[in-house]
């Protein structure tokens, strides 16, 4: 892919802003940019730049001029961290999003990117969940900090289409995992959690291994390989073919693979890719969360993609990387 393809209104080369880079899907979309042959990237690390700090991130635009920004930055975590940290969940996340979304407007970029979570739809909405749930019902009591702040990110890009004509887009993937992933042993999502539990469980020789809840809910996992493509193929669309598969909101699209699993069955399957032999045990005085999440595909199915990548091919990926991160020395288990 070439920019002239991607944005052959705007001029070539483009800078393009990736926020988030360290994270799993901003390296994800990193990589594949690179990949394709984008070479005026632009990239900062957290150290260097606070997207919670308005001023930071105002200086940081007035200097760096991107034409083009994905923003992939945010702050996430499994049940257990939304629930310990509702308020640095919320704060965080509006912050990121307000200044990001807002000092690109101010830097004259018209076009974005923002990558949400399919947290945002009300708890009991009918499945699968379609775009036009949103807003339809409570949320999910565990999550509910983090998904205000998404769907505020959400309802951001919105309100400067409608206002100022920019052509800032929406996507909103499932369960995300692969490379880049958090394994913390507390913090981590379901599947780098399990990873890394059965991991240590068979390298310990552990007889049994617990799971939250009952394993019943069922969810629906996306390779972050995958995910990257779809947020460039969004980004690829002419601005016409996408605002007409968003009206009448100029909202958001759907990232997933259109199939879920329980959690139970999940395990069974990390157990085996793992080489784990002993029993999995339902912790149940442990939250379940939503009993179900799956996605309807429908809009970016009919634009023309879908995902290329099955689930136990890409959980035997991502386990391969995970242990060749800890040959080298790396314990994703407590970071």
């Amino acid at each position: 892919m070439v920019l002239t393809c991607l944005y052959p209104s705007l001029p070539d080369p483009m800078r393009i802003y990736i926020a988030g880079h360290n994270g799993m899907v901003g390296g994800a979309i990193l990589r594949r940019l690179r990949a394709e042959g984008q070479d005026d990237l632009i990239v900062a690390d957290r150290d260097a730049l606070d997207l919670t700090d308005q001023t930071a991130v105002r200086r940081f635009f007035a200097r760096e001029r991107p034409e083009l920004v994905i923003l992939a930055a945010a702050k996430v975590g499994g049940i257990l961290a939304n629930d310990t940290y509702p308020a640095q969940f919320i704060y965080e996340n509006l912050m990121i999003q307000a200044n990001v979304i807002h000092q690109a407007f101010a830097a004259g970029v018209s076009r974005l990117l923002q990558l949400g979570s399919s947290c945002i739809y009300p708890r009991d909405a009918a499945q699968p969940l379609t775009e036009n749930c949103l807003l339809q019902g409570p949320l999910e009591p565990t999550n509910e900090p983090y998904a205000i702040a998404k769907i505020a990110g959400i309802k951001l890009c919105e309100s400067y289409n409608r206002q100022y004509g920019t052509d800032y887009r929406s996507v909103m993937p499932t369960n995300l995992y692969g490379p880049g992933d958090n394994f913390h042993s507390k913090n981590s999502h379901v599947l780098p959690g399990l990873i890394a539990r059965f991991h240590e469980a068979t390298e310990k020789g552990a007889e049994e291994v617990q799971i939250w809840g009952s394993g019943m809910p069922r969810r629906e996992f996306l390779h972050v390989d995958d995910m990257a493509a779809a947020a460039l193929f969004v980004l690829n669309l002419d601005r016409h073919t996408y605002e007409a598969e968003t009206q009448p909101m100029l909202s958001h699209i759907n990232v997933g693979t259109g199939t879920d699993i329980s959690i139970r069955d999940l395990a069974e399957v990390v157990a085996e890719i793992t080489g784990f032999d002993g029993q999995i045990i339902c912790d149940t005085t442990k939250p379940d969360g939503a009993p179900r999440k799956l996605m309807d595909t429908t809009r970016l199915t009919r634009l023309g993609w879908t995902a290329a990548i099955p689930l136990r091919e890409g959980i035997v990926s991502t386990y391969d990387w995970y242990r060749s991160q800890l040959i080298s020395g790396q314990d994703l288990r407590h970071r």
